[in-house]
């Protein structure tokens, strides 16, 4: 059976930089799999990707020996089921703010005893280049499970959610973060109160012992929170580095004299 590669990355104190697969096309997938990531998570929260193109993504990434991960709408039971079932090999779950809460993602990562995950599928097996009885015995130790933190709510319950049997790693969106921070009195954190907080979380990873990581979007600041103890990094998307790459040629361009370029 292949196993996973993140995991042990992550276990040994490395750090791992990925990227988040939003435009849901197979195509896609494909050649970014071929690109040297070690993992791409397809962002099944906040694009409309069906769970059909997302088995063919998981499949296309698999392929390439790029570890495919699904970062799901919501941590219950059916959700992750249908990720992992359709061949993703390992889960980010969202907005994950209450022991309970995480207790209940990990479980249904996890086949029994250590879970509830239903035993079925064809497709999850074929990925991990193995048969459905090896897989069956052996996901539990393979599937990675990342846990996000997103609100204060889930900062000040950290040392608990990331001290859970069955967290891999934990990962902060920090666009929800800073959001969830608002309130009527204080709308607007400031830059010093977001990084405090992002502090606030990587000590408790340290702490418990668990990785943690982040959002970035450069590589100058995936290389500043690697070196700061931060694990987990996802640099952009595949959607975010086409939209650059096309606005730096764009404005190549207007400086040589082209002033009817159509801008994004």
């Amino acid at each position: 059976m292949r196993l996973n590669p993140v995991k042990s990355t992550l276990s040994e104190g490395k750090a791992s930089i990925g990227t988040w697969l939003s435009l849901g096309n197979s195509t896609s997938a494909r050649l970014m799999a071929r690109a040297g990531f070690p993992w791409l998570t397809v962002d099944l929260e906040h694009n409309p990707i069906d769970w059909s193109t997302a088995a063919t993504m998981f499949a296309a990434i698999a392929d390439a020996g790029c570890v495919p991960l699904a970062r799901v709408p919501r941590g219950d039971h059916d959700l992750i089921k249908r990720a992992l079932d359709g061949g993703a090999m390992g889960i980010v779950v969202p907005m994950v703010n209450t022991v309970e809460e995480a207790r209940i993602a990990i479980a249904a990562a996890k086949y029994p005893p250590e879970g509830n995950r239903s035993i079925g599928g064809s497709l999850a097996p074929i990925n991990f280049d193995t048969s459905p009885a090896e897989y069956f015995q052996k996901a539990n130790d393979n599937i990675l499970v990342v846990l996000q933190t997103e609100s204060p709510e889930g900062v000040a319950n950290a040392d608990r959610i990331y001290s859970l049997p069955g967290v891999d790693a934990i990962f902060v969106g920090p666009n929800d973060l800073r959001w969830q921070m608002k309130t009527a009195d204080h709308p607007e954190p400031t830059d010093s109160e977001f990084e405090a907080i992002l502090q606030e979380i990587l000590a408790a990873g340290q702490r418990t012992g668990t990785p943690v990581g982040l959002h970035v979007q450069s590589t100058e600041d995936a290389l500043q929170r690697a070196a700061e103890g931060w694990q987990f990094i996802a640099l952009q998307s595949e959607m975010r580095m086409m939209i650059q790459q096309a606005q730096t040629h764009l404005k190549a361009l207007g400086s040589n004299g082209t002033d009817d370029v159509v801008r994004y």
